[in-house]
């Protein structure tokens, strides 16, 4: 059986799920709320701080009051929305096969696969399978320009706010103001990108139609809570789970999905290969919270028994109406790796290092013709319009390795990818674009520019990138700091990198650190770009240090277990957790310690924290300095 992930008593953390409701559709948005301790004054006085809200991705799994099971699945949350359109119908939808999990036959399954017994196949016994009736576009992009706000737009415009929606004239910056209120906020620099004060729905549903921003959500996986990826949004990011061939189960599959929502992960990416390609990813998607994404021509590529030059349109499109019917939310395709450009990479360092893209490279070679994905894409639009499925154009030509960044093979294919955003788009079918890879820090800013121009401004989804190549079992830093700054350019979702990127498959602890460091990156750019929402949870952690607030400190971090066992690993007695200093400085000379003491002498003698209050506590200390002694360190 799955093993239950597990969660640290919210009592630790001091938080609670809560749900925000909409008032035109009545959605219910959840959050993490975080109640923060009081602040005490020398004088033993109590002011209480406001509890902060903060984004959450865990789903009913993170609500102590849910109470489900796997077995059962997620509650379809969208159902009567999806439903109430009217523009779709229930299908019979196609019988699984062994060769979707990578077998010849029944008999062969039973033979290899002994775990079978263990977790078998999801039962789907009330589960649906919908697609468009005839005529129809259901599409989140088709809905938006026809003027219509649908739940999915109103659920992630609360969400985007965080129900900081009250504090928004507080959050305009001018000249001289106070910085030790909670709503203080620097001016960011946005590099042209809209962010209005307040993300309403109407300005979501605007930035849809223009195709600046996506909402993956398939209308056969109802069990999501809707999300937005765009450049004027948050950014988001993904982390990728799946099996393979020599490693990793069905079980740990499912752990991993509730493991990285509990992190932080905006979307989860399903790269499963070798055997139970199709259950694993029904048990992902029946229990997960956030879009689903794949690539599918990593399941096609097993039904011909790993032969990329036996592929065919027929095996392909077979599996994207499977991976569509099971409720997959947007799906990586290369079909901008033309025939043309395979030579390009011919003097790369590192060549074509995509999996999807040397697939498709092979491919042409092997029948010395044009991609067969691009050929086929308008077929594909309509597959992808029936059930809402976004694209996340793949990028099978990206650079491996430095010296391989912004090459001619790369730039190519992006332009092919250009094209590629407005004949989708055409099909009502939402789209975002894959990018790089491996880029040193100067050149990056190029990729962002030239995807904003040549894909009309269609969101951006990079795999870091990662700066430099010297760091293997540390390429989560690498490519973090590649992240945060392309995140601030203007990428909309960014690929985590795990600790083992080059090396291995991750483990729990790999995910999670990949997770947290890419959150930590995407935070920083919503800083630096100045999204309306971003700073309010720095300001609550740095007046909580200020005022030795310990457990305040951990529960608004974004891994509060960390930080709590690095204090606990010097300090670990309960009185450390109120002592105004740590084990860096000590309680001698922690600098916030002596600012509180400045304050406190100004406030006593009835003077305000200005420089001529700063002058009189300085040359007090000073006094209490040389009578001591004058020794600089004192035990």
């Amino acid at each position: 059986m799955i093993k239950k992930v597990e969660e640290k008593n919210e009592n630790q953390n001091n938080s609670k799920r809560v749900y925000v409701e909409g008032p035109k559709h009545g959605v219910k948005v959840p959050m993490r709320e975080v109640s923060l301790s009081p602040t005490r004054s020398s004088d033993g006085k109590e002011t209480e701080n406001p509890p902060i809200r903060l984004y959450d991705t865990s789903g009913p799994w993170g609500d102590s009051e849910f109470h489900g099971q796997h077995e059962l699945g997620l509650p379809p949350l969208r159902k009567n929305w999806v439903l109430d359109r009217g523009d779709t119908e229930i299908i019979d939808g196609r019988k699984s096969t062994p060769a979707d999990n990578g077998y010849l036959s029944d008999l062969h399954a039973q033979r290899s696969d002994k775990r079978a017994n263990e977790l078998p196949d999801f039962d789907r016994s009330k589960v649906t399978t919908r697609k468009s009736l005839p005529q129809k576009t259901v599409t989140q992009l088709y809905y938006a320009r026809q003027g219509i706000i649908t739940p999915e737009m109103e659920f992630v415009a609360i969400r985007e706010n965080m129900k900081l929606q009250s504090l928004k004239n507080d959050l305009k910056c001018s000249e001289g103001e106070d910085r030790n209120t909670l709503v203080h906020q620097h001016q960011g620099e946005s590099f042209g990108a809209s962010i209005p004060e307040e993300i309403t729905p109407e300005f979501v549903r605007s930035e849809i139609a223009r195709g600046r921003a996506i909402i993956p959500a398939n209308i056969n996986h109802l069990e999501l809570e809707p999300m937005i990826i765009g450049r004027n949004f948050l950014v988001k990011i993904n982390a990728n789970i799946g099996n393979s061939a020599v490693a990793s189960s069905i079980e740990e599959e499912v752990e991993k999905m509730r493991w990285s929502t509990k992190w932080g992960a905006d979307t989860l990416m399903d790269l499963s290969t070798g055997k139970n390609i199709h259950r694993t990813r029904e048990w992902i998607i029946r229990n997960c919270p956030v879009p689903v994404g794949t690539v599918p021509i990593y399941q096609a590529l097993e039904k011909v028994r790993g032969k990329p030059e036996d592929l065919t349109w027929e095996v392909f499109r077979d599996t994207l109406i499977e991976q569509a019917e099971q409720g997959v939310d947007y799906f990586t395709i290369h079909a901008g790796v033309l025939l043309r450009y395979v030579p390009l990479t011919s003097k790369r360092m590192t060549g074509i290092v995509s999996r999807g893209g040397s697939i498709m490279a092979k491919w042409c070679l092997a029948h010395h013709k044009e991609n067969f994905l691009y050929e086929k894409w308008n077929e594909i639009c309509e597959i992808m319009a029936a059930y809402d499925i976004s694209f996340s154009i793949g990028d099978g030509l990206r650079p491996g390795s430095i010296a391989d960044a912004n090459d001619q093979a790369q730039f190519a294919e992006l332009k092919t990818q250009g094209e590629l955003t407005k004949r989708a788009w055409e099909f009502g079918v939402q789209v975002m674009n894959e990018g790089p890879g491996h880029v040193p820090m100067h050149m990056i800013k190029e990729n962002m520019d030239k995807q904003i121009e040549w894909c009309h401004e269609a969101p951006f989804y990079t795999l870091g990138p990662l700066t430099t190549d010297v760091a293997p079992g540390y390429d989560h830093i690498t490519s973090g700091i590649g992240a945060a700054m392309i995140g601030w350019y203007g990428c909309a979702m960014l690929c985590y990198v795990t600790p083992k990127e080059h090396l291995g498959l991750p483990d729990r602890d790999d995910v999670r650190e990949g997770v947290v460091t890419y959150k930590l990156a995407a935070h920083a750019a919503d800083l630096a770009k100045g999204h309306p929402a971003a700073q309010f949870r720095d300001n609550a952690l740095s007046k909580a240090r200020f005022e030795f607030r310990w457990q305040d400190q951990f529960n608004l971090s974004l891994d509060p277990d960390k930080a709590r066992e690095f204090h606990d690993q010097t300090l670990p007695q309960d009185n450390a957790k109120t002592a105004h200093f740590c084990s860096m400085c000590g309680p001698t000379f922690c600098s916030m310690k002596i600012s509180e003491e400045v304050r406190q002498y100004a406030k006593e003698r009835g003077l305000a924290a200005n420089d001529n209050a700063i002058l009189d506590g300085m040359k007090q200390k000073a006094e209490e300095f040389n009578a001591s002694g004058g020794e600089i360190y004192q035990s």
